[in-house]
């Protein structure tokens, strides 16, 4: 049963999760679509009412009074550039004069402009030819040379950008972390905007430039690594030279700590031998409440002390993992020997972080290893931290009520006092008088603590009965949170209406309700449909600060696509996340169960 509901919960994720990512894809192009067609059409709008207004000035007509569409105006190549926003045009060259050009007799530029697309390159050099015309032209972790046309940006992130003297740039030119450079002739009819690198240009025009050119050459260094190593989704880049030195720097530091700290690392590494999905959940917890968890210290001025010492002992941890992670995959290739030999430690941290090397520098693959290897390295550390906090921290037994000895109470004095009779078995005679009743007596002080005291364990009892019930499966707590989704969304459509409430408030109200029932019921209204209770794992009720607790763990895990909901199809409590972090159980009680 389980199985078949993990199935059909992954399937209704990867349906839904397809059917977003369609829709947003179909959106995006369409909107890019639009976008292109509106910036073409003002392009050549203005184009045109700049070669009218030319052809005007030269024929000395009066201007239309409305400007013509561009679908009744062949737009081709001017003689002149295009004048900038806000500036007037430049004056018109007499038709007489020898250098003088009619932009309508050149149906080449239309014919090329309408045939060139937007050029993007990730990872790869744009060559833009002299007689090529490109669009937007935009190039990551590559270099651009551009001899030609672009008749919108030029933006060039993490290269070597050239415009060579024979280029046209209509729009602005963008160069971030690289060198550009802009040869004597060519003309970039915007501004020319360069950060973080070197700019070797004519003086003159609109130039921005932040940054030095150290920083840039520095950035040029790196690009390969961005261009062939990230680009592709892996860590190590095995044709740099200077990769190698890295790697063999972390390996000297890494084997000195699996030596030094033996101890621990062995522990982290046993960890991800016994519990590795709940090493892997924990650190992925631990990396999505890091940062709302320093917010919150911050935000308390007194904790603000205690941040730094919270991210030292977070990065100490990701490192100490990271070398158990290695350890481990050498421990599941060949056997330590359980005495904590450390040439056996060394010959399983090398042989893991050989393996690990060799992952890192597969595309795509190298990317993934490297992500899950930290989170397997944090998690497995904070678990360790935490087995080791509870062997020196050991929880106190619970407190057992013993009810106090029964007091002996002795027997009622005869009344009235008993005669020494005849052997006989029946009385039937007329002088038989039947004795009467002894009267009533108090209870004694002892009889009273006894009672008292068996009232006591009886409502220790009676408040630890929710714990024993049995825990909620998997598709009754589903139907549950169903039956509140849809009752949240009937009371914001309905506050809606009447203009008490926006529509978007929908989840702060549905994170409200959950608070609300359960810090005052212990239950919300899917919960009493579905007869589900909520409890301490101690057997108290729920407080106000609790709820807020697990409605706050609530939201984490469904964020990081329900894996915090689904902890509950493979935990022996059948517990969530949210329920692990507020120490609480679901249960499932019997019909006619007070509210």
């Amino acid at each position: 049963m389980k199985r078949k509901l993990v199935i059909a919960t992954i399937g209704l994720v990867l349906i839904f999760t397809s059917v977003v990512s369609v829709t947003s894809v179909r959106a995006y192009v369409r909107n890019q679509y639009f976008a292109d067609y509106e910036r073409q059409f003002a392009y050549q709008q203005a184009r045109a009412a700049a070669f009218e207004y030319a052809r005007l000035a030269q024929a000395q007509e009066p201007a239309p009074t409305a400007p013509r569409r561009p679908s009744e105006v062949v737009v081709e190549s001017p003689s002149q550039p295009l004048p900038r926003r806000g500036v007037p045009p430049p004056a018109p060259i007499p038709i007489d004069a020898p250098d003088y050009q009619d932009p309508f007799q050149d149906e080449r530029y239309n014919e090329l402009y309408w045939r060139s697309r937007n050029a993007f390159r990730l990872g790869q050099d744009l060559n833009v030819g002299p007689n090529d015309i490109t669009r937007d032209a935009s190039v990551v972790f590559g270099n651009a040379i551009v001899s030609g046309h672009v008749t919108g940006n030029l933006v060039v992130v993490f290269g070597t950008a050239t415009v060579l003297k024979s280029a046209v740039i209509d729009g602005d030119f963008v160069s971030i972390g690289g060198k550009a450079t802009v040869e004597e002739g060519a003309s970039v009819r915007r501004d020319v905007v360069v950060v973080g690198g070197p700019l070797d240009a004519a003086a003159g025009g609109g130039q921005i430039v932040i940054g030095s050119g150290m920083f840039g050459g520095s950035l040029e260094a790196i690009v390969p690594y961005l261009s062939r190593g990230l680009a592709w989704g892996r860590i190590i880049v095995p044709d740099l030279p200077w990769v190698w030195g890295v790697v063999t720097l972390f390996f000297l530091i890494y084997a000195a700590l699996n030596l030094v700290f033996e101890r621990p690392v062995r522990t982290c590494a046993k960890t991800l031998q016994t519990r590795p999905l709940t090493a892997f959940g924990a650190g992925m917890l631990v990396l999505l409440l890091i940062g709302p968890i320093c917010v919150l210290l911050v935000f308390s001025l007194i904790g603000i002390a205690v941040v730094p010492f919270l991210i030292c002992a977070l990065i100490a941890g990701a490192i100490i993992g990271k070398v158990a992670v290695a350890r481990f995959i050498g421990m599941s290739a060949v056997e330590e020997d359980p005495d904590g030999n450390r040439a056996h430690a060394a010959r399983s941290f090398v042989i893991g972080f050989a393996v690990l090397t060799i992952a890192y520098m597969i595309p795509l693959v190298g990317l993934i290893s490297w992500s899950i290897v930290a989170v397997l390295g944090l998690g497995s550390s904070f678990l360790s931290f935490m087995a080791a906090y509870r062997r020196e921290n050991p929880a106190k037994p619970p407190a057992v009520l013993t009810p106090p000895p029964a007091p002996t109470v002795a027997p009622p004095p005869a009344y009235p006092p008993a005669t020494p009779a005849p052997g006989i078995a029946f009385d039937g005679t007329a002088g038989a008088v039947p004795t009467t009743p002894p009267p009533f007596q108090a209870p004694s002080p002892a009889g009273a603590a006894y009672a008292s005291a068996f009232s006591g364990s009886y409502a220790i009892g009676a408040s630890s009965l929710l714990v024993a019930q049995p825990r909620a499966l998997f598709r009754d707590r589903l139907a549950a949170f169903l039956v509140d989704l849809f009752t949240v969304f009937v009371v914001t459509v309905v506050l809606d209406g009447i203009g008490f409430v926006d529509g978007e408030a929908f989840f702060p109200l549905l994170l409200i309700y959950f608070i609300v029932f359960w810090s005052l019921k212990q239950t919300t209204l899917g919960g009493i449909v579905c007869q589900l209770r909520l409890v301490r794992t101690d057997g108290t009720p729920l407080t106000f600060a609790d709820a807020l607790v697990r409605g706050l763990a609530g939201v984490v895990s469904l964020v990081v696509l329900g894996i915090g909901a689904l902890w509950i199809l493979r935990d022996p409590e059948r517990q969530a996340w949210h329920d692990k972090i507020a120490g609480t159980y679901v249960v499932k009680v019997p019909r006619g169960w007070s509210i």
